[in-house]
């Protein structure tokens, strides 16, 4: 109405209607369809692992940690192997596998949750852990960054890995606050100092000896025979314990191609509310307060340049990624405002449509603390990427 009123522009309502139409259709055409076929087959295979007892088997592995953050959940119980088989693919970048895999953990508590329609503590923290995007290889920002010509596209890649990592480790103490666990339990830093330990060794260990080809070339054979070796070692187990794999691939399969139904309207309503919040100029306008309040203030204004992609991270992630893209066509790949505006689409997930998809598919209507709490990671990984680009390239 501003746009309309007040500058002229007779086009503000029809840029508004064509977005409802378009992210409408992209919410089933590109989102809920295509994820289908991905979602059918892994399910499939997780259902083969589950009854071969692999789930279990990781389950034992993780379950004194976990059961430390998650203590709604028995000791044992499958809910903790697919929590990590799904912690895992995310950590390693497998996009088509870890929805599948975070789905089916999501489904597992669901199994324990009293409320059905309302989000338990464990959920909560699930999704909260799942919107800080930990990930160890931003391997789609690196190729993006390839793309456009950077002197050395994997220049954002240890900035990447600190801003997820600050995001996670805030949005699980926040949760675990909220929710009273006991943080300081030696369990607890025992695991946390040693994932720490393992993703400094291993960031170091790429930065010294490896060149950004042999880095990349890592990240596709690992990535790749990962995923691979989880499918065939499912089904070797389901052989070897002497279960219908076959049989159970299609009890699974069958389930996930309902999910994917099932998330179509979770989908729709909330990718058509971010679009009209983008295409009525609200996001412009935001920044521009923005740089006022940061220049009024005396402080450099470079990062208010990519500041668009933190916005779009927890509403969009195609969105985040579009002006990613954008912001290094307009300011230099290599410039300050290109670099930053990739580590904040690597630092964090995107919340709401975190929210929207894996609550969805569990029929959750009520998600209590979940959004805010998930902003809070979001926030942390921004500050913490904001930190790091000024010490790595400001």
């Amino acid at each position: 109405m501003i746009k309309l009123i007040f500058l002229g522009d007779t086009e503000a309502f029809k840029a508004i209607v064509d977005s409802l139409f378009s992210s409408s259709q992209t919410a089933v055409m590109d989102i809920a369809l295509p994820l289908a076929g991905a979602m059918t087959f892994w399910l499939g295979i997780m259902n083969i692992g589950e009854r071969a007892g692999a789930i279990k088997f990781l389950s034992r592995i993780v379950g004194p940690f976990f059961q430390r953050i998650f203590p709604e959940v028995p000791k044992d119980h499958p809910a903790l192997g697919n929590i990590l088989m799904s912690f895992s693919a995310n950590l390693l970048g497998l996009l088509n596998a870890a929805t599948p895999l975070g789905l089916k953990a999501m489904g597992s508590l669901q199994e324990l949750n009293k409320e059905k329609e309302e989000a338990s503590n464990a959920q909560i923290m699930f999704l909260v852990l799942l919107t800080s995007g930990m990930q160890l290889l931003p391997v789609t920002i690196i190729a993006q960054r390839a793309i456009l010509h950077a002197k050395d596209p994997t220049d954002i890649f240890i900035p990447c890995i600190i801003a997820t990592y600050a995001s996670a480790v805030v949005g699980m103490i926040a949760v675990a606050i909220k929710q009273r666990i006991r943080l300081f339990d030696k369990v607890i830093i025992a695991w946390l100092g040693g994932i720490t330990l393992m993703i400094t060794v291993l960031v170091w260990m790429m930065t010294q000896y490896m060149t950004k080809d042999q880095i990349s070339t890592f990240s596709k054979v690992s990535s790749n025979l990962l995923i691979f070796f989880i499918a065939v070692i499912f089904i070797a187990g389901g052989f070897i314990k002497r279960i219908n794999v076959f049989e159970s691939f299609i009890d699974g399969a069958k389930a996930g191609f309902e999910t994917s139904v099932k998330i179509i309207p979770y989908l729709v309503a909330m990718l058509v509310g971010i679009a009209v919040f983008k295409s009525c100029g609200a996001l412009g306008y935001l920044n521009d307060g923005l740089r006022w309040a940061v220049h009024s203030a005396g402080l450099d204004t470079r990062f208010v340049d990519a500041m668009p992609v933190a916005y779009l991270k927890p509403l969009s992630g195609s969105g985040s990624r579009a002006m990613m893209i954008s912001t290094m066509q307009t300011y230099g790949t290599d410039s300050f405002a290109g670099r930053l505006g990739c580590i904040f689409n690597g630092s964090a997930d995107t919340t709401f449509y975190i929210v929207a998809l894996y609550f969805g598919s569990v029929g959750i209507k009520r998600s209590r603390y979940a959004i805010p709490f998930g902003l809070i990671a979001d926030l942390a990984g921004i500050i913490a990427a904001i930190f790091v680009g000024y010490l790595f390239f400001g």
